[in-house]
Order: structure tokens, then sequence, then C-alpha cells
């Protein structure tokens, strides 16, 4: 893609060069000698953008990557989870609110239930720790499980009808 566009660039400084007098010949090979190595920059440059990482990432992503399950660490905070999960149920509820094709509404499904499930281990950690926690640290906990409750029950509802019973492949 980027090969016919510089060689059209330089058909163009040539053309415009050929048609010059003589005298001039000598600055226009001076201008030249700047003018290709910038073109060439510039075409390289927009190769690189065009095929960086992040990119090459977002073509690849599946619904395995979206529900990778890595394992939390036991020195995991709830405030870190509650929070990721108050991340994705954002991030569910922004996708589902464009007109989404049918595998984005299979994906936010997986996404939800990752959260549904994170969710629960939220329950658990802040349930296990609020008997030992001071009065501030039992209002912090009971804040983040109200926050990633809320932000969880939007997703829900955000999330198309009847979509939650069973997924394409559960159905096969």
């Amino acid at each position: 893609m980027l090969v016919p566009v510089m060689t059209l660039i330089l058909a163009a400084e040539v053309g415009a060069f050929a048609m010059l007098p003589r005298t001039a010949l000598g600055g226009l090979v001076l201008l030249l000698a700047v003018v290709i190595p910038v073109t060439v920059a510039i075409a390289l440059l927009v190769r690189r953008r065009l095929n960086s990482n992040a990119l090459r990432r977002i073509r690849r992503i599946s619904p395995e990557d979206i529900t990778d399950r890595r394992p939390r660490s036991a020195t995991s905070l709830p405030e870190d989870l509650s929070r990721s999960i108050v991340e994705r149920a954002r991030e569910i509820r922004r996708t589902l609110a464009d007109s989404p094709s049918s595998i984005q509404i299979e994906m936010c499904v997986l996404g939800y239930r990752n959260c549904a499930n994170d969710m629960i281990t939220l329950t658990h950690m802040i349930n296990e720790e609020i008997p030992d926690a001071g009065f501030f640290r039992r209002l912090r906990l009971r804040a983040c499980r109200r926050r990633a409750t809320d932000a969880l029950s939007e997703a829900r509802a955000a999330l198309p009808p009847g979509v939650l019973r069973a997924t394409r492949q559960e159905q096969q």
C-alpha cells in the first residue's frame, strides 16, 4: 500500500523537475536530496504506525482472551477487584450502547459472566475481612461492594433480554 504512494510522490517530483530550465537544476538536486529522505521517512513512520503491536493484538482478540482467568494473588485487595469489576461493567455498557453485532453481544455476555464470578469472589473477600476490620475500613469495604454491585446491575440492564439464558456454544 505504501510503495505505490511513494512511487506516485517520487514520480510527481521527477516530473516537476524535468520541466525546469538547466540553470535551476543545481538547486533542484539539492532540493531533491532533502525531499526524497523526508518522503521515505514519512512513509516509514506511517508503515510503522499501521503495523503496531497494539493494532495486531486488537485484530487477534478472541473470546478466550476476554475470559482468560488469571489467578488472583492472596494479597489482592477487595478495592482492586471492585475497581476491575466496575471498569469492565462500564465497558460492557459502553459497547452495548452502540448498535453491537451478535458477536459483540456474545462477548459482552462472557464479560458479564466473568464480572459476576468476580463479584462472588469479592463478596467472599469482604465477608472474610469485615469481622476484623475497623469502622472506617468496614465503610470502605461496603462502598467497594456497593459500587461493584451497582455497576454490574447497570451492565445487566444494558444486556438485551434473554441473552443470558444460553450462548450459541451452550445451545449446540
